[in-house]
């Protein structure tokens, strides 16, 4: 039977929760996740866990942050007066906004505080600084 390796593409339904039990994320009642493995479409520590898995097989991996989305950084936080933001944008406590690098990349925020005077925005990724359990199961397996 083969197993995953480099380069393959595969199927996975997942179940993925916190260390206080709280579901994240899931593939339940969706198709499965796919991608090819060591082309970092998924955090590394998933495309680890799959490695060596077989079809049809199940697992529990714990993926520590630094195999996740990382620590959580403060330089990724800043202030920004609210007479910079765009005239009429209503914006509370977990709005999504997208800025934009000098250079015109994109960069997810989210809107973490807001004062009267300024608006705290956050580009850490929500899941950073948390370490993952996911429940796998390996759906299919595609050969490099």
């Amino acid at each position: 039977m083969s197993t995953v390796k480099q380069g393959d593409t595969v199927s996975v339904h997942y179940k993925g929760t916190l260390d206080d039990g709280t579901v994240f994320d899931s593939s339940e009642g969706r198709d499965p996740l796919s991608f090819t493995v060591g082309e970092g479409q998924v955090v590394p520590g998933f495309e680890h866990a799959v490695l060596g898995m077989a079809q049809g097989e199940e697992k529990e991996a714990r993926l520590e942050m630094h195999d996740a989305y990382g620590e959580r950084r403060d330089d990724l936080v800043l202030d920004v007066p609210r007479e910079q933001l765009p005239e009429g944008l209503e914006v509370d406590v977990g709005t999504p906004l997208q800025l934009q690098q000098p250079d015109g990349t994109p960069v997810p925020v989210t809107v973490a505080k807001l004062t009267d005077e300024t608006v705290t925005l956050d580009a850490n990724h929500p899941l950073a600084g948390e370490a993952l359990t996911f429940n796998l199961t390996v759906v299919s397996i595609a050969a490099a």
